[in-house]
Formats: C-alpha cells, sequence, structure tokens
C-alpha cells in the first residue's frame, strides 16, 4: 500500500485535530425542528452559511441520530477543487459523506447526484455562500434542489462564543479550545413545488439565515 497523497494526509491530520478540539467545545443545541427528538422519515437539505462548517461539524460529532432507523448519514457538497479535495477528506473522517460540484449548475451532473442522494435517504449539507462567496449571499441551488426533490430545507445557524477568524472571503471560524458553540435548528422550510418565482423562495432564505448570523457576530455582551 502506498503512502497517502498530500490532500489525504493534510485531510487525516486536519480531521485529527478537529476532533481533539471539538472534544472540549461546550455545545448547546435549540432544536427548534424537532429533527432530533422526533427525527423524519425522509431526509433533509441541512442550508449553514461556510464559516459555520466547524460548528455545525461539533453538532453533527455530538448529536446526529445516526442510530435513528429513518436516518442513512450525511453527505456534504464541497467544490471540485483541491480545496474541496481536502474538505471531502476531513468529512470522510468525521463520518460524512461528499458529492463534488456546485449546487448552483441547473441541470448538471452534480444536481442529478445530489437529487440521487436525497431520493436514497441521505441528508445533505450545503453551504450556499461556499466556496467562494460573497460572504452570506446564498446561491440558488439549494433552494432549486428542494423544489425539485420535494425535500424539506433545515436552516442551520451557530454562534460563536470565542472563535479564531481567519482572513478568508467569510472571515471563516475556528472554536477557541473549551468555548462554548450555540447552535440553533430552525422548523423546516418547503418550497411550493409550483411555484415560478424561486428568487423570492431564495430571498426568503437567504434573508433568514443572514439576519441570524449578522446577529451571531455581533460582540457578546
Amino acid at each position: 500500500m502506498g503512502l497517502p497523497n498530500k490532500q489525504q494526509l493534510i485531510a487525516s491530520l486536519a480531521a485529527g485535530l478537529a476532533r481533539l478540539v471539538f472534544s472540549t467545545i461546550r455545545l448547546r443545541v435549540n432544536d427548534r425542528s424537532g429533527f432530533l427528538t422526533n427525527p423524519p422519515e425522509g431526509p433533509r437539505i441541512l442550508v449553514f452559511w461556510h464559516n459555520r462548517i466547524p460548528a455545525i461539524s461539533v453538532g453533527f460529532l455530538r448529536h446526529y441520530p445516526a442510530k435513528h432507523p429513518s436516518r442513512k448519514g450525511v453527505s456534504v457538497l464541497t467544490s471540485p477543487s483541491k480545496d474541496g479535495d481536502i474538505l471531502a477528506g476531513v468529512m470522510a473522517n468525521l463520518g460524512m459523506g461528499s458529492v463534488r460540484g456546485s449546487s448552483s449548475r441547473r441541470g448538471s451532473t452534480a444536481i442529478r447526484e445530489l437529487a440521487s442522494l436525497l431520493e436514497s435517504g441521505i441528508d445533505l449539507a450545503i453551504t450556499p455562500d461556499g466556496p467562494r462567496g460573497p460572504k452570506y449571499s446564498l446561491g440558488p441551488g439549494a433552494v432549486f434542489l428542494a423544489q425539485k426533490t420535494g425535500i424539506p430545507i433545515m436552516p442551520l445557524h451557530a454562534r460563536y462564543h470565542s472563535a479564531i477568524r481567519l482572513k478568508t472571503w467569510d472571515n471563516f471560524a475556528i472554536p477557541i479550545p473549551f468555548s462554548r458553540v450555540d447552535i440553533t435548528m430552525d422548523p423546516y422550510l418547503t418550497i411550493d413545488p409550483e411555484a415560478t418565482d424561486l428568487e423570492s423562495e431564495r430571498l426568503r432564505l437567504e434573508t433568514l439565515l443572514r439576519e441570524e448570523a449578522e446577529k451571531a457576530d455581533l460582540p457578546l455582551k
């Protein structure tokens, strides 16, 4: 067996470090959706901002109801780039699958693969402003996919009480060890299958996620 390639090695090291840091995090979850207490029969499209990936990963590792018969696991949409290779590797080490591509390319192979995953019962996680932004700008892919498949969207929010903010396009946040993270799971949103104005639905979801994120980004008093 050959040595792992560079991306695999980085992903393995990053996942190990993430698990170590995540194990120290004090986590508070507000489940407004009932996803944890009463898992739904079918899959859900989990939507959250790109800079919340570490927080949502903590929540997944601690609380995802993997043993419930209705849950088939989670796959994360990652970009078809070297950075996407690393993220996919990290997700695999944390117990999640990945789909390569862009959810905003309507009619593309990625959309078909995402729809197929949902039809098989797998929950899908999408960061709709990733991988390059603009920050807190929601692309149309998640809404289009929800309408196409009839699968509800579950908006997720996160507040970091203490985090390192990277100088990236989205100020990607890494929680400081032993700090607190709050996660809120909102009630499911469904997209009218007969709707012809998906822009209004896109704006509805973007506004919900952005307003919660901007409040959470304010300094704690």
